[in-house]
């Protein structure tokens, strides 16, 4: 084994960790800047919908995740729809999506969305292939609306390589915090990966708009696509940097001499730590 064309171990190892120092120093840069997003949007009355799309196990979660620990839920709104109900599925489709959409000061983030209609809908048949192809027809004008209505709006769609979606599930049926991961319909769309693929690009070839195009995000390397991709939610949106004004916390007020602590009449948990 040549010194020259292979890394030690010890290399490797070091090399793993340097990547990782520098992905939390990024991703610490990154989640500032939404913090400063946030604030802007509050003050501004903007309202944003970033949409996620993807491959099974490509990742949406986890980019959510990032996206969303370190800022306010009442302002960065995950939606993540059950199957629809029967009333809903009485509805014209695109009808429950609709009043999901962001008021003023707000940014909404489906994972997943009306774009299921063209890929599980279609691939499981839970809609007819006439349902799907008149989706496909009528997302970018449905788009559209929402564009010029003063939303803006953000489409990401997250790919992974077969061997790639083979390995994460394979480490989910293995790790019990993972397990709750792999639902009967991932294992369908394991199973069908061509139809989905089939599916997928017309989806994309499609509903790809001037007003609302779609964007690749490579996912096999998780962190990359985490870097990649919100990087360029950030610099997808016009955003100011708004003047935190630092509050006068003041004085606390003195204990009352009346004052007693719950914890002497009240059940304390017990100290496991």
């Amino acid at each position: 084994m040549s010194k020259d064309n292979h890394k030690s171990a010890a290399t490797e190892g070091d090399d793993k960790k340097g990547f990782k120092d520098r992905y939390n120093k990024e991703m610490r840069k990154l989640q500032i800047e939404l913090a400063h997003l946030q604030a802007w949007v509050k003050k501004s009355g903007a309202r944003v919908v970033i949409l996620f799309e993807g491959r099974d196990a490509a990742g949406k979660g986890g980019m959510i995740k990032r996206i969303t620990e370190r800022v306010s839920p009442r302002v960065f709104r995950v939606i993540a729809l059950p199957a629809p109900s029967d009333r809903e599925k009485s509805q014209i489709f695109m009808q429950r999506y609709i009043g999901y959409l962001p008021a003023a000061g707000e940014i909404v983030i489906f994972d997943r969305s009306w774009y299921n209609r063209a890929g599980v809908d279609r691939v499981m048949g839970f809609c007819s292939e006439k349902k799907a192809r008149r989706f496909l027809e009528l997302a970018p004008r449905f788009e559209a609306a929402i564009v010029e209505s003063g939303i803006i709006l953000l489409k990401y769609f997250l790919t992974v390589s077969e061997e790639e979606q083979d390995r994460r599930f394979r480490r989910r049926i293995d790790d019990p915090l993972r397990q709750w991961k792999l639902s009967p319909m991932d294992i369908t769309s394991y199973q069908r990966w061509w139809d989905y693929t089939r599916a997928y690009d017309e989806m994309l070839k499609m509903t790809d708009s001037q007003h609302a195009p779609w964007w690749i995000v490579p996912s096999d390397d998780k962190e990359r696509a985490r870097i990649n991709c919100i990087s360029h939610i950030l610099k997808s949106i016009p955003y100011e940097r708004v003047k935190f004004d630092e509050p006068d916390l003041g004085k606390r007020q003195k204990r009352p001499g009346d004052y007693i602590d719950p914890e002497m009449t009240l059940n304390v948990v017990p100290r496991i730590l």
